[in-house]
């Protein structure tokens, strides 16, 4: 395994921890797809967590402009499946807290928990699992900005993307793994429903 593992070696190392799976799935969305990706199962066994954590931690440190903060970095997440993320790569990085933001239900907006307040001009990395649409990750941006926060960077353990996946602009991106699933709706287009495979649904 390398320092920073390749996208080959995270991708094994996630089928091998049952964080990726085949089969027949149908996402929240209503989508299928023969791959479901739940980095969270992976991450429970320490080892994996350290090396995803560690791996993409390097990626970030290598970025000078990132590097020079570091003392001063807050790394915020928006999702359960972010939390260890962002905990591994802010101990690996000695970065300096962890925010977290969520909601009670998918009517509201994204919120940071009681007693969690950024700092006008603090310094922020954005955390997460996965990316696929990327809709959690800009609302989090834009809750962050709001708060006076400056995100400097945003990181994943996997970029997953739907066919509509909202971008960042310049803004640098990282990630150990591109997974380039292909989604169906449900019917005629999805070859596996056609053939009569039993589908699995998923929360996400």
């Amino acid at each position: 395994m390398h320092l920073i593992p390749t996208e080959d070696e995270v991708l094994d190392l996630l089928r091998r921890t049952g964080g990726l799976r085949e089969g027949h799935f149908e996402y929240p969305s209503g989508l299928h797809t023969r791959e479901v990706l739940q980095v969270p199962l992976s991450m429970r066994h320490y080892e994996t967590a350290k090396i995803l954590s560690v791996g993409l931690s390097r990626l970030l440190r290598a970025h000078a402009d990132i590097r020079a903060v570091i003392p001063e970095l807050s790394i915020v997440t928006g999702a359960i499946g972010g939390m260890p993320v962002a905990y591994g790569i802010c101990e690996a990085l000695r970065a300096h807290q962890v925010y977290w933001a969520d909601r009670d239900n998918d009517s509201e907006p994204l919120a940071f928990r009681e007693f969690l307040e950024l700092k006008p001009g603090e310094k922020v990395v954005l955390v997460d699992d996965v990316l696929r649409s990327g809709k959690r990750l800009t609302e989090l941006k834009k809750l962050v900005e709001d708060k006076g926060g400056e995100v400097i960077a945003v990181a994943v353990v996997v970029h997953q993307p739907l066919p509509d996946v909202l971008t960042f602009g310049r803004l640098p991106f990282y990630c150990l793994a591109t997974l380039h699933s292909a989604f169906s709706p449900h019917g005629a287009s999805c070859e596996q429903c056609l053939e009569g495979a039993p589908v699995t649904k998923i929360r996400i």
